[in-house]
């Protein structure tokens, strides 16, 4: 008896311990949606990208160079801005839906740490990107925002939930091979922002909200 009373007081300082040094509200289904919306933005941007290859012949390019390519190149920064604000603010609501079901402070310091680390890398990222459609390196800006969300997940993995590391990791990975394939950068983005978050955002369901 005092045994199981022991590995029960344990158990419960564990569990103390983590709640207070992790960010544990964090939603699956935030992670399920974000996908959706990653899917659906890369679907658009591929339909962009089709109506402007059928209706610009060699000729227009030739003519007009970087004309119309900076406006697709808009297009597209705007529908990923698009999707990054509402997976964002899905993420915020459902979060604070999960932390009052369980009596948790939706702000406390474990969220400022979750935060700060994970948008350090993601602003680094963004600013590389920018850099890169300065110079004209367009096709390496999907790999780059694909392996700095990576490194953002991955840094605030300590301070949520561990899956979190994982889909970081799956995203490096995803956006390492894709600078080896730049004409098929959207499916690697879809992949990484699409699947992987339907993925995992499932398993976190799963595993910690049913």
């Amino acid at each position: 008896m005092a045994s199981n009373k022991y590995e029960e007081d344990l158990s419960e300082i564990r569990n103390l311990m983590n709640r207070s040094s992790r960010f544990l509200s964090l939603s699956g289904l935030s992670g399920i949606l974000a996908g959706v919306y990653a899917l659906a933005g890369a679907g658009i941007a591929a339909w962009r990208i089709r109506a402007f290859n059928e209706t610009h012949t060699l000729a227009d390019i030739i003519e007009y160079p970087f004309r119309d390519e900076n406006q697709l190149v808009a297009e597209l920064f705007l529908i990923a801005m698009g999707v990054l604000g509402l997976a964002l603010l899905t993420a915020l609501l459902l979060s604070r839906q999960k932390a009052r079901k369980t009596g948790e402070k939706i702000w406390s310091a474990s969220t400022r740490r979750l935060l700060e680390n994970f948008f350090i890398p993601l602003l680094a990222g963004g600013l590389f990107c920018l850099a890169l459609l300065q110079y004209g390196f367009v096709a390496l800006i999907g790999p780059a925002t694909l392996v700095f969300y990576g490194l953002a997940c991955l840094n605030a993995g300590k301070y949520t939930l561990g899956d979190i590391r994982y889909l970081g990791l799956t995203c490096i990975v995803l956006g390492l091979f894709a600078t080896q394939f730049p004409g098929y950068a959207l499916i690697f983005w879809a992949l990484g922002f699409g699947l992987c978050h339907i993925l995992y955002g499932g398993i976190m369901y799963y595993k910690y909200e049913k």
